[in-house]
């Protein structure tokens, strides 16, 4: 065998010779690949750096046996030091018998470098290995986590099962799979969600992020924050990736503190009850719940539970869409009704059903309608101040909406908590009113019968709450055959003008009865018994005495004291003011002088005396005031006495009157015909 031959071949080629294995020859390719050993040297002494390989052993057997051995892909660490790539190689070998040209026998080995596609394919099971672990770590994590995770294609599309979505919507991986996602979002989301993932596959956002309300496999709808991220191959897009996270919690937190901020803001400047009531309506619907309707209870201090009850509606607020109920409308609710049982219990009352089919017991046939149409859950909450049930609120949701549960309940309480103090003050305002009005009605007594005399009394209190007035009347026969008139007005308008009034009103017709004086002389008594008891107190009055000098006819002997002229009608309708016994009102004047004046009374005539809150009005002159009184009492006349006192009140009386009004009516008997 010529050994020249081999020069020009790619491969590396090597020989040996005898059976110590002597380098006969080596070819460029080898040389390159392992250095330029020195021939004739044996192969342990030309390598020492591959003396520990074991691999010369094969020489020995191919030399003894003749039969040749292939090696594949095996390691080699290259230590030599003219080559800058040392390390760990990869080579091929055939070793096989030969005999040289000269008839010496010896080895001849072919050497294949196949380091890059030993490594090629170690990386390649490398990153299938790593590649495995990962999609398993993923898929342990996906089943064990509590976010749902999801895959879809490059433009949308769920391509893998998600146990955790299945596990939260109780969608099958048929139901859930390509676009069927979207049937498990809440109706009212759906059509935003689409159009917020559209435009992130289409424009490839780096990062998609939306919160949405997700049905429950156990109903009902929660909200998740979803967060996904495209997954690319250099340049392309091949999948996204999601996660859907619960932060039901947190929405509620967050959603709370709006809504309290909203109250805050809403009711920042209100002060009535009724006002506040209806800004928190407006708070509460839509957010909260699909209708809200309010009631004020103003028999809630006198009430006994179990009777009949009157709510004024006072707030009504419905989602759009929905058919609503008026505001500032009365019921009367039965007793056992679900308003007048939450009133009387003190307590919520909270109850879930199928849309629009509430128990029996929540919609009595003959009760107005104050539950709003579909609705699938109510709570009757009762507003509960010092004891006593002051306004209820009803608040419903409708169709498929998450029914109210026990943390809207007590959103609900907290946001009507800030109505507490108003509510308070409505309440205390109405205790006021009461204890003033049961204290003047007890002396606001019937009118006596008096022979040939018609007596008519009426007393119409203040429209506002607030307002509890110290007019007073009375009238009373004395011994004499006299007949008293008197009619005052305390300063003030509150609980102590009314106790004062009544003490007044007492003194008075003590001082009447206790001896035969001049009118004007009883009001300078009793002006003196003011400053010297009431050092605060002012008073208006007039007091009158209806006498007969003679069988078949009468004459008035009055005074006044700072109060409006009494009106005399004559019965041809003939009406003025008597303005000849004026005097200051009473607590004013340390030395007061108060004339009498006598007036003759015609048969027919009829004699008005009233406070000013029959003629008194805002803006205006009393002047004005006490004209329409004349003209209106003029045309009136001749209606019989009690019709004649209701219809001044029914022309005169304000819807917003802000004083109380008293009157004193007296008819003379008509002329013979």
């Amino acid at each position: 065998m010529r050994l020249t031959m081999f020069d020009p071949a790619p491969i590396g080629v090597m020989a040996t010779e005898g059976p110590e294995h002597r380098l006969a020859y080596t070819n460029e390719v080898y040389r390159k690949t392992f250095g330029d050993r020195p021939l004739g040297l044996t192969v342990r002494e030309a390598f020492p750096d591959l003396a520990q390989c074991g691999y010369f052993d094969i020489l020995d057997r191919v030399y003894a046996t003749g039969t040749a051995e292939v090696l594949t892909s095996v390691p080699l660490d290259l230590a030599f030091a003219d080559r800058a790539d040392r390390g760990r190689r990869y080579f091929s070998f055939s070793i096989s018998h030969a005999t040289m040209s000269d008839g010496r026998q010896g080895v001849l080995g072919v050497i294949v470098e196949v380091t890059d596609q030993v490594t090629g394919a170690e990386r390649i099971r490398v990153l299938s290995e790593e590649r495995q672990r990962a999609l398993l770590r993923y898929r342990s994590l996906v089943n064990a986590g509590s976010q749902v995770v999801w895959v879809t294609g490059p433009m949308g599309g769920v391509t893998e099962p998600s146990p955790g979505w299945e596990r939260v919507t109780g969608q099958s991986w048929e139901e859930f799979r390509g676009d069927g996602w979207i049937d498990a979002v809440h109706p009212d989301d759906r059509a935003r969600v689409a159009e917020a993932w559209h435009r992130a596959l289409t424009e490839v956002t780096p990062r998609f992020t939306h919160a949405y309300r997700l049905r429950q496999a156990t109903g009902g709808y929660r909200h998740f924050a979803v967060e996904a991220a495209p997954v690319r191959d250099g340049d392309r897009v091949i999948e996204w990736v999601g996660t859907c996270t619960d932060v039901e919690q947190e929405w509620q937190e967050s959603r709370r503190e709006e809504l309290l901020a909203r109250a805050a803001a809403a009711t920042a400047d209100l002060v009535r009850p009724d006002e506040m009531l209806a800004a928190l309506a407006g708070v509460i619907v839509p957010d909260l719940a699909d209708n809200c309707t309010i009631y004020l209870l103003p028999q809630a201090l006198h009430r006994l539970p179990g009777t009949a009850l009157t709510a004024e509606r006072v707030a009504a607020a419905t989602r759009e869409g929905l058919p609503g109920l008026p505001p500032d409308h009365e019921e009367h609710l039965r007793p056992g009704s679900p308003l007048a049982r939450a009133a009387d219990g003190r307590r919520p009352v909270h109850a879930v059903f199928p849309p629009g089919s509430p128990p029996p017991d929540l919609a009595p046939p003959d009760a107005e309608p104050w539950l709003a149409c579909g609705a699938n859950s109510v709570v009757l909450l009762p507003v509960v101040v010092d004891g006593t049930t002051a306004a209820l609120v009803t608040a419903s949701v409708c169709g498929d909406r998450t029914p109210l549960g026990a943390a809207d309940i007590g959103l609900l309480q907290t946001l009507l908590e800030r109505t507490h103090t108003p509510l308070s003050n409505a309440l205390e305002y109405q205790r006021t009113r009461q204890v003033a009005l049961a204290l003047q009605q007890s002396l606001l007594t019937d009118p006596p019968d008096v022979p040939d005399l018609t007596i008519a009394v009426r007393y119409r209190p203040s429209t506002s709450a607030a307002e509890v007035g110290g007019d007073w009347y009375d009238s009373f026969p004395l011994r004499d055959g006299a007949t008293v008139l008197t009619i005052g007005d305390v300063s003030g308008h509150d609980l102590p003008a009314a106790v004062t009034m009544g003490q007044l009103r007492n003194m008075l017709r003590g001082l009447t009865l206790d001896r035969r004086e001049p009118t004007g002389t009883v009001l300078r008594r009793l002006d003196i018994a003011v400053q010297t008891l009431y050092l605060e107190c002012t008073a208006t009055c007039v007091l009158a005495r209806v006498e007969r000098p003679a069988p078949g006819r009468f004459q008035l002997t009055y005074s006044v004291a700072g109060h409006p002229p009494p009106l005399l009608v004559e019965a041809d309708g003939a009406a003025r003011f008597l303005t000849e016994a004026r005097s200051p009102l009473l607590g004013l004047d340390p030395q007061p002088e108060y004339a009498s004046v006598t007036e003759p009374l015609l048969p027919g005539a009829t004699l008005l005396l009233y406070t000013d809150g029959l003629v008194e009005r805002r803006a205006e002159d009393i002047t004005v005031g006490l004209e329409r009184l004349r003209r209106h009492a003029s045309a009136a006349v001749r209606r019989p006495l009690e019709a004649f006192c209701d219809e001044l009140l029914a022309e005169l009386l304000t819807v917003d009157g802000d004083d109380d009004v008293a009157m004193v009516a007296v008819r003379l008997p008509a002329p013979p015909a």
